[in-house]
């Protein structure tokens, strides 16, 4: 017999990163004020934003006036000040860790992300008991032929280099458990990437099908210089694997000039002729640049440890028991 599951409401807390947000903002909350009231997923699951963080990044516009405006107006909307610009993955991590509600979503300013999407996200947490979930776009995104080529070659590069997380789910608007976003966010580093610190520590990440919408008018605020920089983090992020890829690669040159220098040894005494001082120079050139670069992809192990204490890469994250929280309430039987 199947006990009935109590109705409750799902608490949500929005955390956006500001960087050029003053015309965007407004129309942003205007559409998130709906959903400060019990609203239905298309699942029926009950859900509700209790609290927006805007996050402000120190951009070149007025948003700052925005946001202190729209917090006088808002009772749900709390205002995030940063020092000065540090980019969208920390900002986005500032504004988890202000956070306190039991779901965390981050969303971008610019309205191509629609928050009452966040129901499609909230299903797909509750059906995979899942605490991530990341959108994944049913569309083309709304960049250039060059910029998506760009980020599909970049972040499939990345999956090749990761341990075992699939980067090319990687997207901004996501959807966290609260207490594993607020976690993530008091032990991550400045130079991680935000998904692969949230991969080190959650159970599992899927993904839910969502129309992202067009940026209008919108200048991104990421340059090539910045973007080659996001791509950059992602790399040093992605652990060891490419580091160890060295040393296979010393390994193998080293395997040759082995093989090379028997097989000049037979030649030799089946009197064939060689050139003078090549077969030497070979074998001395294959062997040294293999051990060389074996002694490198060592070193670069205890380089990429120390990366990773230095990023905060964390041994265990304590969490409270799942069945007593947001996901446990929808898997209650007899």
């Amino acid at each position: 017999m199947t006990t009935a599951v109590p109705t409750v409401t799902h608490e949500i807390s929005v955390v956006v990163p500001v960087y050029k947000g003053e015309l965007t903002l407004r129309p942003l909350l205007a559409e998130i004020i709906a959903l400060t009231e019990p609203t239905s997923s298309p699942a029926g699951i009950l859900w509700r934003v209790t609290e927006v963080l805007l996050v402000h990044d120190n951009g070149p516009d007025r948003s700052a006036a925005v946001i202190r405006d729209l917090s006088d107006e808002h009772e749900f909307v709390r205002p995030v000040w940063l020092s000065r610009n540090f980019g969208q993955h920390s900002a986005t991590l500032a504004g988890m860790a202000s956070s306190g509600s039991e779901w965390i979503v981050t969303l971008d300013e610019d309205g191509q992300h629609d928050p009452a999407d966040i129901g499609r996200l909230l299903d797909a947490a509750v059906a995979h008991a899942a605490p991530l979930v990341y959108a994944k776009p049913t569309n083309a995104k709304p960049h250039g032929a060059v910029r998506n080529a760009a980020s599909r070659g970049a972040k499939a590069l990345i999956a090749s280099l990761a341990d075992g997380q699939k980067t090319s789910d990687f997207q901004s608007f996501r959807l966290i458990l609260g207490e594993i976003g607020r976690s993530v966010a008091a032990y991550a580093g400045s130079g991680v990437y935000l998904d692969i610190a949230l991969g080190w520590v959650a159970s599992r990440a899927v993904t839910a099908d969502i129309f992202f919408r067009d940026e209008g008018e919108r200048i991104s605020g990421y340059s090539g210089r910045k973007l080659l920089s996001h791509f950059w983090r992602l790399v040093l992020s992605s652990g060891t694997r490419a580091l160890r890829i060295v040393a296979i690669a010393g390994g193998v040159l080293a395997a040759i000039g082995v093989i090379l220098a028997i097989s000049f040894i037979i030649e030799w005494f089946s009197g064939a002729h060689l050139p003078a001082g090549w077969t030497s120079l070979m074998t001395v050139l294959l062997l040294t640049s293999g051990a060389v670069l074996i002694s490198l992809g060592v070193v670069a192990e205890y380089l990429g440890t120390a990366v990773n204490m230095a990023m905060g890469k964390p041994p265990y994250l304590i969490i409270s028991d799942p069945s007593d929280g947001p996901l446990g309430r929808h898997r209650k039987s007899e």
